[in-house]
């Protein structure tokens, strides 16, 4: 379901960038057979990937830079930027265009929206690979000059898992393919149909819980008329390697270890209306890392899937819960949020907006 929703989002994004003059050759890399068939009609490059070969991302980024000699990249990860505009992505290549280096990125220390100029500087340069790490490289150790793009859901939101396919499906930014997409698929809508108008009520509460930010929680402190209540525990548990040694606690997952799943999401109810949690977290603080599979069928409310007997059980009591339960991975409470906001304001509202957001593209970028 999200290889598919991923390949719809390609097509939306190859259609937005064919549409900005300042934007070409548009490459696509891809290990997709289907995807590269779906792009036959397309005024695109399509270069697979090697077969057989390990995936490597900085070397392969490299590669394509001197074959198709790019002096400029603007570059999108799978799943990256469905909910960006082409007018958006005008604005990114135009001031690519005026500078003669420049590193333009959604997020300085986790990027996966990057563009940048000159590729050279990647020359005689170990790359990272994977593209988080990519503008950290790029500002910090090679000295371009570094742009950080506003934070909203075209670019903090990606599609890394089934609950994000549940965020782009409510969303009124959609692009045509990815519409598609989501509506063939069987996603349970009925718990953000109950939390979104939550967030545009004076009177509720949400509870957000796992690897929230400050900026995040900042963002909702604005942008929602409801109050907020946040649990940031165990931000960059994976990327610190505190995961991987077993050191991961969570004062939520203790709190669970000492009521039990029965009394663990009533107690919560009492706290907020809709509860939004990256359960990752308490996987994590169990010691557990449960499969792709588990942990996807859990995003989808689908627990009769679910193998790990923790995660079926903890799945069934979120179901159970007297309030909707939104439960994730870290893109739930960080680019998720800011998408679902978006899309709570975009359903209509009976309240003033104390700020209302640009949405004219970015000028003075």
């Amino acid at each position: 379901m999200v290889s598919l929703a991923r390949q719809a989002i390609t097509l939306d994004l190859v259609e937005r960038a064919l549409s900005v003059a300042s934007l070409g050759p548009v490459v696509v890399a891809t290990n997709s057979p289907d995807l590269a068939r779906r792009l036959t009609d397309y005024p695109v490059i399509v270069d697979p990937d090697p077969p057989g070969e390990p995936f490597h991302f900085g070397r392969r980024l490299i590669e394509l830079l001197n074959r198709y000699r790019f002096d400029r990249c603007f570059y999108l990860g799978g799943g990256a930027g469905p909910l960006l505009s082409a007018t958006e992505m005008a604005a990114i290549a135009e001031a690519m265009r005026e500078a003669d280096s420049l590193l333009i990125t959604n997020n300085f220390y986790s990027s996966d929206l990057i563009a940048f100029s000159p590729t050279s500087v990647l020359h005689n340069q170990e790359p990272p690979s994977n593209d988080n790490e990519l503008a950290w490289l790029l500002g910090e150790k090679l000295g371009l000059s570094i742009r950080e793009l506003p934070r909203t859901g075209a670019t903090q939101f990606d599609v890394d898992t089934p609950s994000d396919l549940l965020t782009l499906a409510v969303h009124p930014g959609t692009g045509r393919h990815t519409r598609t997409c989501l509506d063939s698929l069987p996603l349970d809508l009925s718990p953000l149909d109950r939390a979104l108008p939550l967030l545009l009520d004076r009177d509720a509460t949400i509870l957000v819980a796992g690897r929230v930010s400050s900026t995040t929680w900042s963002y909702l402190e604005r942008e929602t008329a409801c109050s907020t209540r946040v649990l940031s525990e165990e931000r960059g548990m994976r990327a610190s390697g505190r995961q991987a040694r077993g050191e991961v606690r969570s004062l939520l997952g203790y709190y669970l270890e000492a009521v039990g799943l029965d009394r663990f999401f009533p107690t919560l109810a009492t706290l907020g209306q809709a509860i939004f949690l990256d359960n990752r977290v308490l996987f994590a603080h169990r010691g557990i890392w449960p499969s792709a599979a588990d942990r996807f069928y859990s995003d989808l409310r689908q627990p009769a899937r679910i193998q790990d007997p923790f995660v079926k059980a903890l799945t069934e009591a979120a179901m159970a819960a007297p309030v909707p339960v939104i439960m994730g991975g870290h893109s739930l409470v960080s680019g998720g949020m800011y998408a679902l906001v978006e899309a709570a304001w975009a359903r209509g509202h009976d309240v003033p907006r104390h700020l209302v957001p640009d949405t004219t593209g970015w000028p003075g970028l």
